[in-house]
């Protein structure tokens, strides 16, 4: 694959890519099948409510062959919002070949540019050693902090 990626703020006529890949990096990083409508559900509400965030994708030849999704949380600590870096996915044949960087840096630009912005935070799954040493080499450290959560009854997310 030729080093020419290009990298854009995602459209709503990304979204069935961005489905595809949240369907696939689920079964490849926690062997969960995602359930495609609501997955599809939640890629089309955050394109409907851009207030909630926006994803950004990276494109070689006209293919999109990555995205991640940005969110923010408010720190009343810092008076400054992180940017949540989430739904990370890089198609297999493209990895390893500066994509994540791409998609990394044109954030971190986005991100200068806004003093509202205080830093970036990312989760990854404790056994993806790839992903770590990614995240490492672009400057993130890793924290003490332990993420806990609770899903509500009755919704079936997996297939």
């Amino acid at each position: 694959m030729s080093q020419n990626i290009v990298v854009r703020l995602a459209g709503a006529s990304d979204g069935d890519v961005i489905v595809a890949f949240n369907r696939a990096m689920a079964l490849e990083t926690e062997g969960k099948v995602l359930a495609e409508e609501i997955s599809s559900r939640g890629v089309a509400g955050l394109f409907a409510n851009p207030s909630l965030g926006f994803y950004v994708v990276a494109e070689n030849g006209g293919e999109v062959i990555g995205s991640l999704m940005i969110t923010t949380e408010w720190s009343d600590w810092r008076a400054g919002s992180f940017w949540w870096v989430q739904s990370v996915y890089v198609r297999p044949e493209a990895r390893r070949q500066g994509v994540y960087r791409s998609l990394y840096r044109f954030v971190g630009d986005m991100a200068d540019k806004d003093p509202d912005v205080c830093g970036f935070r990312l989760y990854v799954e404790r056994e993806n050693s790839t992903a770590r040493q990614a995240y490492k080499a672009l400057g993130m450290e890793e924290t003490n902090y332990v993420m806990f959560e609770e899903l509500k009854d009755g919704i079936d997310y997996y297939r």
